[in-house]
């Protein structure tokens, strides 16, 4: 197949009031896809199967606009679609709004045609053949994979059985594929039912990483590297006890010394396995330290923390604020991301910038 035929996959709706400006957005997004133009009055109440994503260019001024997007928008059949909103420039407010929308990304004026190709690319799946049966068996299938490693590494690991750097590749296409053919947030509300906090945690993390990559436009060998570091990367959990993780309120001095050995241990324990690449080893040790020195287990800063250990730290970070604990409710996407914007020189303030689509759209 060409790969002008596997473009052509998608099927996109462009929704506008605003034709006059939409013309140059509806050629940049026939490079990938097929485009349906239409009014804001006639984004249909349920979108054909087919259909990959949603693409909104109006007047955020509007309310008229605003408030006949919102009405569509919130129906159970946009839910799990991707919404790729245009602001007419990239003003904080605006961007808030097309959020409080149901925008999974934004993108502004003047429109970059290689930006936007990216983001579409990633994001929206092409959906040829591809029906709501497929979607939630990939889901599953994504979830058990990634359940079994949770499992591998809890209660088979600290009992003696090896965990392997194969256990982990051989689920990482079934993660890929459901977060890719689903959506985060279909998944974050069927891992989100689980019972132990733990387990629920290190998916959590993964489903962000996943989704976080994808949204970037990253190629599939690095979207895999940010899988496997993520679905490992509390591995050391496996040898604190069960009474400290599951505690129903907070830890003292003498358990939270306990529970910042965990990088230590499960860096130690992998290490002496082997067969485990650097970078998922440097994840697993290092996922604590913070830019400006003040993290664990080695006071790490600046230019010594790596990329991957930024972005995990970030989706680390963010999935334990916005999870439920049996001694707090979860933190909403909003308090969550303005916590970790107060972090300021803790973490990498770009990366989390760009982590935003990924954190508001997922709600």
């Amino acid at each position: 197949m060409t790969a002008a035929a596997t473009e052509n996959k998608r099927r996109l709706l462009l929704a506008s009031d605003r034709s006059d400006q939409s013309s140059e957005l509806a050629h940049i997004l026939q490079s990938v896809g097929e485009v349906e133009s239409i009014t804001t009055a006639d984004i249909p109440e349920s979108p054909a199967r087919q259909v990959s994503g949603i693409v909104v260019d109006i007047n955020l001024r509007s309310a008229e606009s605003v408030q006949r997007v919102r009405n569509r928008l919130r129906g159970e059949a946009y839910r799990s679609m991707p919404r790729l909103f245009v602001l007419a420039d990239a003003l904080h407010h605006a961007s808030m709004q097309a959020w409080a929308l149901g925008a999974t990304d934004t993108i502004s004026r003047p429109l970059d045609a290689a930006a936007i190709l990216q983001r579409v690319r990633s994001a929206f799946p092409d959906t040829t053949g591809y029906d709501a049966t497929d979607r939630g068996k990939a889901l599953n299938r994504g979830i058990e994979a990634a359940h079994a490693v949770i499992v591998k590494i809890f209660e088979k690991l600290p009992a003696g059985e090896p965990l392997t750097f194969d256990d982990v590749v051989q689920a990482e296409s079934k993660i890929l594929k459901a977060i890719k053919h689903t959506s985060l947030r279909e998944w974050l509300t069927t891992v989100g039912c689980h019972h132990a906090d733990t387990y629920r945690h290190c998916l959590f993390v993964t489903g962000f990483a996943v989704a976080y990559a994808q949204n970037l436009g990253m190629r599939e060998d690095d979207q895999r590297r940010l899988a496997r570091a993520a679905l490992l990367h509390d591995v050391g959990k496996a040898f604190i006890p069960v009474a400290i993780l599951d505690k129903p309120g907070a830890l003292n001095e003498q358990e939270m010394g306990e529970i910042r050995e965990h990088p230590r241990r499960g860096y130690d324990a992998l290490a002496a396995q082997g067969g485990f690449p650097a970078e998922m080893l440097d994840v697993v040790l290092h996922h604590h330290e913070f830019l400006d020195g003040s993290g664990y287990p080695n006071g790490l800063a600046g230019n010594q923390i790596s990329d991957i250990v930024r972005l995990t730290t970030i989706v680390d970070i963010y999935a334990a604020l916005v999870e439920k604990r049996a001694y707090r409710l979860p933190y909403t996407h909003v308090r969550a991301f303005a916590l970790m914007e107060g972090m300021g020189g803790k973490l990498d303030q770009q990366l989390l910038q760009a982590f935003r689509p990924v954190a508001f759209g997922a709600y």
